[in-house]
């Protein structure tokens, strides 16, 4: 929470920038690089997003999306790390298992699995979004196995063995002492509660979504990029901050048509609250690669699959071919155009961190 209160302000230091052409002089404070805040973590987003662009194979890819009942989403909110791994480890394992099975597909598929932990309106809502190519490799490697047009696993089987995994992970986490509980759910503690707790879910259908996207792979990359590197919201969503709490845009996934779009207001104190519960515990990967994208051998199952589908890599191209011991380096530069002029901003000084800024520059007119 510091860290997004200190973000791009005076505290972290910054760079005095000046106009190549009106020479006004900007100044723009370090971003915190939080991997939670909203404000931050946009290059990062990009550069993964090329990196998977550059990664697709040409064929069908399909989006697949797992769910937790909400009766696991509570008792993940209480133990988010064990939890949220074993929701992203039994996805995968479910399609990998799967789609090796001969009676469905008979190969091995390469699986990117994103974590998100929210809904529109930042309530609590575990899930796992994938996106998979619609095919795999042969046991031995040698062959490329695709998939039915428009169909790639049963969602029925699918969610039946994701069930059952997620239901024995559950309780061998439990019997390993590894859940806590509070509130509400201090009694699950006991393994006889515990069991019965669980007993309910074994007989209702979890929620599996696997469908071939109408827009194609990079449609539904560039949806995961957006929340690949940063938690909840987005500042384009918030609509405005007064006495009465924060208003922000949401959309009703239950609704269809014109309605779907509606604002929400929060008191400040819930909207922080709601903000917070989807930071995740040290160390935890949002985003995994299970599959031919393990990332021990993603390269050269990738090189392997171009071949036998006879297709070309994509060109690298190099941006900057210029040697490292060049004597005329180009200034540098800020990303943002001149508020002014909408010219080149060039640093010309550097702001220490937590050293408190200079009176905000004068703009310079050019002269006449």
């Amino acid at each position: 929470m510091s860290a997004i209160e200190y973000c791009r302000t005076a505290l972290l230091g910054g760079h005095v920038a000046r106009c190549a052409d009106c020479a006004h002089e900007h100044i723009a404070y370090n971003s915190c690089r939080n991997r939670h805040c909203p404000k931050c973590q946009s290059t990062a987003a990009k550069a993964w997003l090329a990196a998977r662009e550059a990664e697709l194979l040409p064929v069908r890819y399909f989006h697949l999306v797992f769910t937790l009942p909400k009766q696991v989403a509570d008792i993940a909110h209480q133990n988010k790390r064990e939890i949220y791994n074993l929701l992203m480890r039994a996805s995968a394992d479910t399609v990998i298992k799967i789609a090796a099975d001969p009676k469905h597909l008979g190969a091995r598929v390469g699986i990117t699995s994103v974590l998100h932990t929210w809904g529109s309106a930042m309530t609590h809502h575990p899930h796992v979004h994938m996106i998979v190519p619609g095919g795999g490799l042969s046991t031995d490697g040698a062959n490329w196995i695709a998939c039915r047009k428009n169909f790639f696993l049963s969602v029925r089987v699918l969610s039946r063995l994701y069930r059952r995994l997620i239901l024995e992970g559950l309780a061998k986490l439990h019997k390993a002492g590894n859940l806590q509980f509070f509130g509400e759910h201090t009694g699950l503690a006991d393994k006889a509660a515990f069991d019965a707790f669980l007993k309910p879910l074994r007989k209702i259908d979890w929620v599996v979504y696997a469908k071939e996207p109408f827009a194609g792979p990079k449609a539904v990359l560039a949806y995961l990029s957006r929340y690949t590197h940063r938690v909840a919201i987005s500042n384009s969503r918030l609509i405005r901050m007064n006495g009465h709490g924060v208003t922000f845009r949401v959309k009703d996934y239950r609704r269809k048509g014109v309605g779907r779009h509606t604002t929400m207001t929060l008191a400040t104190s819930e909207f922080i609250r709601r903000f917070l519960i989807h930071v995740l515990p040290k160390g935890q990967h949002r985003i995994r690669h299970y599959g031919f994208f393990g990332n021990g051998n993603r390269a050269s199952n990738i090189a392997r699959i171009r071949q036998l589908l006879g297709a070309k890599a994509p060109d690298h191209q190099h941006i900057n071919d210029a040697s490292p011991d060049d004597a005329d380096k180009p200034p540098r530069t800020l990303a943002l155009p001149c508020p002014c002029c909408g010219g080149q901003l060039i640093i010309v000084e550097t702001i220490a961190p937590a050293q408190h800024s200079r009176a905000p520059p004068k703009p310079q007119r050019a002269a006449a």
